[in-house]
């Protein structure tokens, strides 16, 4: 069984906002498009509005869906839902993660993805 997350594709200027998981995390060191597990009774869209308040402390606009990717690592099986979405309001901050980076699309592959979420940055990096 698939664990259902969501994913944020945040545009602004260009770039793409990817965070980097934290040093005591099971993926620590890899980079990854921001959002997190649904909570029973969410909708993706709701989940990603949470997860981007909860971890970057910004408000977003989700947009269109993108894609999924399903993967399994040892710890868990996760369905990616990915989705664009725009930043609407308030001041980055690095609450969940290492850090954060804006990054153009072209460059996406120069950074070491977490697995569910390589598909995804291959697909968007030809489109872009």
């Amino acid at each position: 069984m698939y664990v259902k997350v969501t994913a944020a594709i945040i545009e602004n200027d260009g770039k793409i906002l990817i965070a980097k998981r934290k040093s005591d995390d099971r993926l620590k060191g890899r980079w990854e498009l921001p959002g997190g597990k649904i909570r029973g009774g969410e909708t993706p869209e709701q989940c990603l509005k949470r997860e981007i308040k909860e971890e970057l402390g910004i408000d977003i606009e989700v947009g269109r869906f993108f894609t999924s990717s399903k993967f399994t690592y040892p710890h868990i099986s996760i369905e990616l839902l990915v989705y664009f979405a725009k930043w609407k309001g308030g001041d980055i901050r690095v609450l969940a993660h290492d850090e954060v980076r804006w990054v153009y699309p072209h460059e996406l592959l120069d950074y070491s993805f977490a697995d569910a979420d390589l598909p995804v940055v291959k697909r968007l990096t030809l489109q872009k």
